[in-house]
């Protein structure tokens, strides 16, 4: 009888949304793999011991029993879909392939690395940004880039952001509706706002209803909150 194989590690924190994105790929595909965690409040991301493993100190970090590792959700993420490709991450048609991605990088690319902890931690160092100032200027950047994509949910949505399936879109959805409501979630920025807009009152809402009757979603979080916080 073989040694069962050694899994996976994939280094994250359980309120971070770019290592939640990576845990619903996982629960997706079925794969198992060891929950790191990484403390980014104590700054344990900066260590010299963590950043041997991601020079940008950072998370997620996926790691596989070979040594080989990889940083940034949406190339592990990529990566797992290529090796695992069962279920598929992505739409088969072109355009809507296309779409699923302007989704997602709306969210990893544009609004997620300006309310990252560094940035902010930054506005407080160099501009005295207190929390309120801080919280202003994460709803400001959420409103932005969420005004884009319920205008996009609106052409593309069917029973999922992107037609009837799962997608990487959803998966990048998600972590932005943390039922917590913190200052990094889309319902902190409804309840919020001055401004409670169509756009902020429509396919979003409807989407969230939808995804909260689905375990990808709730699995992702609880498999990490019971042993990481």
């Amino acid at each position: 009888m073989q040694d069962p194989q050694p899994e996976p590690c994939l280094f994250g924190y359980w309120r971070s949304s770019a290592a939640y994105r990576v845990r619903i790929a996982l629960n997706l595909k079925r794969i198992t793999a060891e929950q790191v965690p990484v403390q980014l409040q104590e700054g344990k991301q900066k260590s010299a011991d963590y950043r041997l493993l991601n020079p940008a100190g950072l998370v997620p970090l996926w790691r596989e029993p070979d040594g080989f590792t990889l940083a940034q959700s949406l190339a592990i993420i990529e990566y797992l879909d290529e090796k695992f490709p069962d279920p598929p991450l992505l739409p088969g048609d072109l355009k809507h392939k296309a779409r699923c991605r302007e989704i997602a990088y709306a969210i990893a690319c544009d609004i997620h690395p300006v309310n990252n902890l560094r940035v902010l931690d930054k506005l407080t160092a160099d501009y005295n940004a207190g929390k309120e100032a801080r919280a202003a200027w994460m709803r400001h950047w959420i409103a932005t880039g969420f005004d884009a994509i319920e205008t996009r949910l609106a052409e593309t949505a069917g029973l999922h952001s992107v037609g009837e399936r799962i997608s990487l879109a959803d998966i990048c959805l998600c972590p932005r509706f943390i039922t917590r409501g913190g200052p990094g979630s889309i319902w902190h920025l409804i309840r919020a706002s001055s401004r409670p807009t169509r756009r902020h009152g429509n396919c979003l809402p409807l989407w969230r209803r939808r995804q909260k009757r689905n375990p990808m979603r709730h699995d992702a979080l609880n498999l990490y909150e019971k042993t990481n916080r």
